[in-house]
């Protein structure tokens, strides 16, 4: 992606700051590549030195280009830590093309990696400028060109002094007395860095491009879990249990693992980065919903994943689209047929089993000491059922609103994966989608058997013959 980083800058709390950028684009907006080539003016500066705090009168313009260029990111870098372990945090005020707009926002990276921003959940569209501004009584904003406020810390009278960055990459709001009055730290969005702690009932979230769904990384009393959400349906695709069902109360980031203490603070358990090297963050893919422990390699330059909670392709639920199994060989495979909306689904249809099939979602309605045929039956009478599946072993039904995260599995695991399909155009009636994929499964396993079988016959013909044959020169000799 197309990046454009400007200087660092630093003033006094009397200037402000005006900076004009000029893009002229050289790129094809077909492609996902180019360049921009920006001048960059700067009015009223004072000595341009890296610091690690901005006080209270503050006020930066970012310029917003009058055209929109896709794939366009131009950032004003603010302020960076000491140097400690680099990569440093640095702060940026950001504009950035999406969805056919400019958005503006407030964000925090670790080197190139960016940890925490204010436009995670909501993005502040503008035109023609993106204003920050620590206002004279301690209110942090984002301002459009007329003044619209479109992000605020909601901190004003609170006796807020200065910005600033930590060591720890939490972006705070402090007063004269160094008591923090915000602070980035209790506003997770999708990383969680080194030393930072999150409790029960907080999340970190992801959203996938182009998608309805979002993911999100949560601390429960009894694990902590991903989660698949939609509009109308949530569910857990992996879980860690602490051992002896131990209540937890929240978990840390430490450069060895990822910590889990109780109500008491005592430690109970510990996921482990899986490296020498000190972790940095933990994150949650925003395009895999994958959760992983990263280090920084200073040999690479760039942060590598030392471990990740899902480690197989069809393990990630958003690993085929809609009615698409995930099969062994970790390609996409479509089941052939697909609900419409409520009407259809509530109207003529019949429950498809595809054998050798399951879902990874878990967390589901579920019903215990059913048959098969009630699971089924189950999953016809609610509208909103789109799917369920069967254990056999233990009888229990589980049904889902999505037929999302199905995988392909061994034969005879005790599994029935059954689909809502319209009527008649279940197995034994119309051969297509995935029985046609199921067939064609079963058909090279039977072939292959046949071809055993076949081989085997023939051999033994031809050895057998062969043996008459010098049995009969034998005879004559």
């Amino acid at each position: 992606m197309l990046s454009h980083f400007f200087s660092f800058l630093s003033l006094k709390s009397s200037f402000k700051i005006s900076l004009h950028l000029f893009a002229f684009s050289l790129m094809n907006l077909k492609v996902a590549a180019g360049f921009c080539f920006l001048i960059i003016l700067f009015f009223n500066l004072g000595p341009s030195i890296c610091r690690t705090d901005i006080v209270t009168g503050y006020e930066v313009n970012l310029v917003v280009p009058a055209e929109y260029e896709e794939w366009f990111i131009g950032r004003a870098f603010l302020m960076e830590t000491e140097h400690l372990m680099p990569p440093n945090f640095r702060v940026a005020l950001t504009v950035e093309a999406t969805q056919g707009q400019y958005s503006c926002s407030l964000q925090v990276f670790l080197g190139e990696v960016r940890v925490w921003s204010s436009g995670h959940f909501s993005r502040f569209f503008t035109a023609e400028k993106c204003v920050l501004e620590l206002t004279a009584d301690g209110d942090l904003r984002l301002k459009g060109p007329t003044g619209h406020v479109g992000w605020r810390t909601g901190t004003s009278r609170q006796g807020v002094e200065r910005l600033r960055i930590l060591r720890s990459g939490n972006l705070a709001l402090v007063d004269a007395f160094e008591r923090t009055k915000w602070q980035s730290f209790n506003f997770p969005t999708d990383v969680m860095v080194l030393g930072q702690s999150l409790n029960v009932a907080t999340h970190l979230t992801s959203f996938p491009p182009n998608s309805t769904f979002f993911y999100s990384f949560e601390i429960e009393t009894q694990r902590i879990a991903l989660y698949l959400n939609s509009p109308k349906c949530k569910y857990s695709y992996w879980e860690f249990k602490p051992p002896n069902n131990i209540n937890l109360s929240f978990i840390t980031l430490n450069a060895e693992g990822l910590d889990i203490f109780d109500d008491r603070a005592k430690k109970i358990s510990t996921i482990p980065s899986g490296t020498p090297r000190p972790l940095r963050f933990m994150a949650l893919g925003n395009k895999t919903g994958n959760l992983g422990l990263y280090s920084y390699s200073p040999q690479s330059g760039t942060f590598e994943a030392s471990f990740r909670a899902l480690r197989s392709t069809c393990d990630l639920p958003l690993a085929c689209k809609p009615y698409g199994i995930c099969t062994f060989s970790n390609s996409c495979s479509c089941i052939g047929f697909k609900m419409g909306g409520e009407e259809e689904i509530c109207g003529g249809s019949e429950m498809m089993e595809l054998e050798g099939v399951s879902s990874i979602l878990r967390d589901g309605p579920k019903r215990v000491n059913v048959s098969k045929e009630e699971c089924g039956e189950w999953c016809l009478e609610e509208c909103k059922c789109a799917a369920a599946l069967y254990y056999w072993g233990v009888k229990e039904c589980y049904v889902y609103r999505v037929v999302i995260g199905v995988k392909q599995i061994e034969m005879g695991m005790g599994l029935s994966y059954m689909v809502k399909v319209p009527k008649g155009s279940a197995l034994g009636r119309q051969k297509s989608g995935l029985k046609r994929w199921v067939l064609a499964v079963v058909g090279v396993v039977d072939g292959l058997v046949i071809l055993a079988v076949s081989g085997g016959l023939g051999y033994y013909f031809i050895k057998r013959r062969r043996k008459n044959f010098m049995d009969t020169r034998d005879t004559h000799s």
